[in-house]
């Protein structure tokens, strides 16, 4: 079946966050008076919304709703005004997306992150005429790997799942693809490959070049 639409991760596939989300939640946990995180470690925090980033880099005897309800507002904050500091797209990223435009694909965005943060990282970084829809997370709406706002992207584009490839740097990414049925396209050069390497995606690809070419021989 010919593919007519991509949908991407943002964090660790369009984008390193990482050091932004780093920064802004060693700066709430320091505030609150608790140890920080190497920035390596964050790899492992990110993927699964704030509250589930907010909870894991907490100490796990410190993880009350006092502390919870407290450290979220914090980290939101900061990291709402200080998200495009060090944050940027990944090595031939712009060049895929330039190839990527000249198929006849629809493209689209599926991120974890708050809507807001994903809204104004993809504005400031591709513009705002790339992607057709950029979904992040809502209030009410299940985040990945539930397929909801998959499944609502390919409501209004009019599409199969088997019509659609899902791109993504983690297993919540792959199983979201399997989830939705769509094509799922692990990319080694995100937050975690190993995981990637050993979650049975469709296809992986090493670098973002590989992308437009697997599109190509499909549309």
């Amino acid at each position: 079946m010919k593919i007519k639409a991509i949908l991407f991760d943002l964090d660790g596939t369009l984008l390193n966050t990482l050091d932004d989300i780093a920064d802004s939640a060693n700066y709430s946990l320091t505030r609150l008076g608790f140890p920080t995180h190497d920035i390596d470690a964050y790899r492992y925090f990110v993927g699964s919304g704030v509250d589930n980033l907010v909870r894991g880099i907490l100490p796990e005897d410190a993880r009350t709703p006092l502390n919870l309800s407290a450290i979220k507002p914090i980290y939101s904050e900061r990291y709402a005004a200080h998200s495009l500091d060090k944050t940027r797209p990944y090595d031939g990223v712009l060049d895929m997306l330039r190839e990527l435009g000249k198929l006849p694909v629809k493209l689209a965005v599926v991120s974890n992150k708050p809507d807001s943060d994903a809204k104004l990282a993809i504005s400031h970084f591709f513009g705002d005429g790339v992607f057709g829809v950029v979904a992040g997370g809502k209030s009410g709406v299940p985040l990945k790997p539930n397929p909801a706002i998959v499944n609502n992207i390919l409501g209004d584009f009019g599409l199969d799942p088997r019509e659609t490839m899902f791109a993504g740097d983690t297993g919540v990414d792959l199983a979201t693809a399997k989830n939705a049925r769509c094509v799922s396209i692990g990319v080694l050069w995100g937050f975690r490959p190993k995981e990637v390497a050993a979650d049975g995606a469709d296809y992986v690809i090493n670098s973002p070049s590989e992308l437009p070419v697997l599109a190509s021989n499909r549309v």
